[in-house]
């Protein structure tokens, strides 16, 4: 097996990789401080404001399988560099904002920037030796968990005991930071695309497709699921996903190879990654309102946003404890297995919460036990991707995965957004969350892990030629996980 080259010294790039990914999280959760003040921060209504959150959505899902493309065609280190500009420009932008519209185009602006984490999982293909790739993935994999469970405790600390532009200047300056240790210690590798051309018709066709879905999805509950607005917005983006889908069936270097996508291991593990982004997602919802409802409730634990952020903490460090041992669990069992694994611990988590969610403490245990699960089952998920795709697909593949993992976490906000709107009691005149809200929430959870793990088990074993394809089959385990041929 030929050594890939720069694999003299990984364990740098490897770190950095993971740095850029938890700083894009962070850049995901950094408003999440703000949500309530936001209106009289920006002077608008509490609709406008909530386009603060929602635009970073949806530039990222556009962006992130564009990006993941041109990783591919122009190279990979060259790309993450690209996607550093936006989210220094954004944060700029954001911390100068006055009021909602630019603050708007900042926060879109971050959304472009999004794209880094997938592009760097495809670059420890080319970078990492085989014996550490699967260790190497999972931590990188694991970085926007890690970072949004650390980034929120760290944006709650700055907005209560500082102006709230801080976190923007701060956000451009971790920016700043990471492009520059990319230039620095990131090897630039051939890109494996080169020569194609870029596929214009195909990203303009997802991108109107995704839109029109994604914007459908989060904000349904707002306009009403049976308004004339969502209902147009749902047939769009069937329309365009469709008209999109014929189109990359037949050009000659399509944005994302449909017939790479539907081969049963990757689609099989893209739909388990759906799943596992909605079971995630419950407890990222419910967990903060429990620990912040006051405890006139009866079930709310009354912490303030930072110490309900300390509370959540622990299960970030977790993950970054547990990355490691889901390298090993993928070279030794195979990335099948850790997947399934990852999701039966995220739905013991859920199990566990129902009767631990009535102290601050159970609320750390059951977040740790469901971010152990999502270590394992994001680490999991590249390893089975770029093991069946070919080299020349990796970072768009990758992007393509990681649009998923998004899709799955836009569709469990939007249900367990309802199902908390719809479930609700009444104190002191306003209108909250219930506690059997809660708890139905977390039975979801629990529900669509164990379908993620019982999708996972169906995922075919690798075969010899999509191996042979993607220059990658790894001897050990039941199931190879990645390596480089």
């Amino acid at each position: 097996m030929e050594a890939p080259p720069h694999s003299t010294r990984t364990g740098p790039v490897v770190a950095v990789l993971a740095l850029a990914g938890t700083v894009a999280a962070i850049m995901q959760t950094l408003v999440t401080p703000l949500i309530a003040e936001l209106p009289q921060i920006l002077g608008t209504s509490s609709s406008n404001a909530a386009w603060v959150i929602t635009v970073t959505l949806l530039v990222a899902g556009v962006c992130v399988p564009v990006t993941g493309r041109l990783g591919d065609l122009v190279g990979k280190r060259r790309m993450m560099l690209v996607c550093t500009v936006p989210l220094v420009i954004g944060s700029v932008i954001c911390a100068l904002s006055t009021s909602v519209v630019p603050m708007i185009i900042g926060r879109g602006l971050q959304g472009m920037g999004m794209g880094m984490v997938p592009l760097g999982i495809a670059l420890l293909r080319d970078v990492v030796p085989a014996e550490r790739l699967s260790s190497s993935i999972a931590l990188v994999s694991a970085s926007m968990g890690i970072g949004g469970a650390i980034g929120l405790p760290l944006a709650a600390a700055v907005a209560q005991y500082a102006d709230w532009q801080v976190l923007f200047w701060g956000s451009a300056g971790l920016a700043l930071v990471i492009g520059a240790l990319i230039f620095a210690i990131v090897p630039d590798v051939p890109a494996g695309a080169k020569g194609q051309r870029f596929d214009v018709p195909g990203s303009l066709g997802l991108a109107v497709g995704l839109v029109a879905m994604l914007l459908a999805i989060s904000k349904g509950a707002d306009w009403g699921w049976g308004s004339a607005t969502t209902l147009g917005l749902f047939a769009l983006a069937v329309v365009a996903l469709a008209a999109w889908g014929f189109w990359e069936l037949r050009t000659r270097d399509p944005l994302i190879d449909l017939r790479t996508t539907a081969r049963p291991r990757v689609l099989i593990t893209n739909l388990a990654s759906i799943l596992v982004g909605v079971g995630m997602y419950a407890f990222m919802l419910i967990a903060p309102q429990v620990l912040q409802f006051p405890e006139a409730t009866g079930f709310g634990l009354g912490q303030s946003m930072l110490a309900a952020g300390l509370w959540i903490a622990p299960g970030g460090i977790m993950m970054m404890i547990i990355s490691p041992l889901s390298g090993k669990l993928i070279n030794s069992r195979g990335p099948k297995t850790a997947l399934v694994l990852g999701a039966v611990v995220i739905a013991l988590g859920y199990a566990a919460a129902l009767p631990l969610m009535g102290s601050a403490w159970g609320v750390m245990v059951a977040g740790i036990i469901i971010n152990s699960g999502v270590a394992l089952a994001y680490g999991s998920m590249p390893a089975l991707i770029m093991s069946s795709v070919p080299l020349s697909e990796t970072a768009a593949a990758n992007g393509f995965n990681a649009l998923m993992r998004s899709l799955g976490t836009t569709i469990g906000s939007a249900v367990i957004g309802v199902i908390l709107a719809q479930m609700t009691v009444n104190l002191g005149g306003h209108t909250i969350a219930s506690e059997d809200g809660f708890r139905t929430g977390l039975l979801i959870g629990c529900g669509v892990a164990l379908l993620s793990a019982v999708v996972a088990l169906f995922i075919p074993a690798l075969r010899k030629a999509d191996a042979d394809e993607g220059g990658e089959l790894q001897p050990a385990g039941t199931d190879p996980a990645p390596a480089r041929a």
